[in-house]
């Protein structure tokens, strides 16, 4: 497992506004059709019941269409950790201070944090990006988090995570007051009322999870007139880390890299591309379902069914880093098994003995 860690304030300007980040998105490629039918040419003809592996079939399917290779590879997979911190955190919404970001950083850089003993045990790379967790944005009850450049230069900055020739990215995500941003985010994309998105997160207690809510209401409440624009409301109620993923999940898609999503915050960040073009996370997988409440309705909103539930809730890209040992292991069945014919078998269509 290799880890890398950048730290970086994104830059404010960039020349890439709002308005090109819509022009990529017009240039997502589709599924590639001749590479999927060649996976299910030989699914059909290896030494199995047709259908036994379930779902292990589909994925081996859907990594062999986005990334228009039969068989599909997952060789060179990658979790990405975006860090990011926030002003709502002032106001009480997590059971942890604001500094644990900082200290979790430092516990990935030496490799004591889950998510490096799942990458060492799954032979997964590990990369963390430091979007200035020194330096939260703006309290988003009272302020927007960031202005339209930083919040387009912060997506830019993310789509780097792709660099390097890798096969299968997995977003994550680590910030104090992070779930928060995210209740906030779906709220404002999807509707509904601020306790119907928020959860304990961290683990608060009944008066944090209050506080939770009532900072969801009083920041839909400020930024209520700008929210049509999925965008618009990623700049003004999301936060770094919530860009970054967003920016990764689009350059994947560009460049045919397949994705899994880790938990509530990573999923609600990947929700803006999602309410600008429903079909934007096709190329996407939900690695796990979190204990936090509000990611299953997030879930469904978003038409997808998670590949493992293990009543996790720690970010960090862990249970989407869990999930690709599920890939690794339809690509190796996929790739690796004998079809009827090289293994002498008899097929379910063979002829009876006379």
């Amino acid at each position: 497992m290799a880890l890398t860690t950048e730290a970086r304030v994104p830059p404010v300007q960039t020349g890439l506004p709002f308005d090109d980040i819509r022009a990529l998105m017009a240039r997502m490629p589709g599924p590639s059709a001749r590479a999927a039918e060649a996976v299910r040419a030989r699914e059909g003809q290896l030494v199995k019941p047709a259908g036994a592996l379930g779902r292990l079939e589909q994925l081996s399917e859907w990594l062999a269409a986005w990334q228009d290779r039969s068989p599909p590879t997952v060789a060179r997979p990658l979790v990405a950790i975006f860090a990011g911190a926030h002003g709502v955190a002032a106001r009480g919404v997590s059971a942890y201070p604001a500094e644990v970001t900082r200290q979790m950083l430092d516990a990935f850089g030496n490799g004591h944090a889950a998510i490096n003993q799942i990458c060492s045990a799954f032979d997964i790379g590990l990369k963390v990006y430091d979007l200035a967790a020194d330096r939260p944005t703006p309290d988003i009850t009272k302020d927007a988090a960031m202005g339209e450049a930083e919040c387009a230069a912060t997506m830019a900055y993310g789509m780097e995570a792709i660099h390097g020739g890798i096969d299968v990215l997995v977003v994550g995500e680590m910030g104090i007051g992070n779930t928060t941003v995210a209740a906030t985010l779906a709220c404002a994309l999807y509707g509904g009322q601020p306790e119907e998105w928020v959860g304990r997160g961290t683990g608060v207690d009944d008066e944090g999870l209050a506080r939770k809510a009532d900072a969801v209401r009083a920041a839909i409440a400020l930024h209520r007139d700008h929210l049509d624009d999925p965008l618009e409301a990623l700049r003004r109620v999301g936060g770094r880390e919530f860009a970054a993923i967003a920016g990764a999940i689009l350059a994947a898609r560009l460049e045919r890299v397949p994705v899994v999503l880790d938990g509530y915050v990573a999923t609600a960040a990947a929700s803006v591309l999602h309410a600008l073009d429903a079909s934007a996370l096709d190329h996407c997988v939900a690695g796990h379902l979190s204990a936090e409440t509000a990611h299953v309705r997030l879930l469904k909103t978003l038409e997808m069914t998670p590949l493992l539930d293990l009543g996790l809730r720690l970010g960090e890209g862990s249970g989407g880093a869990l999930a690709v040992s599920m890939l690794k292991a339809a690509v190796a069945c996929h790739s690796g098994m004998a079809t009827f014919a090289e293994a002498a078998v008899a097929g379910r269509d063979a002829a009876p003995e006379a």
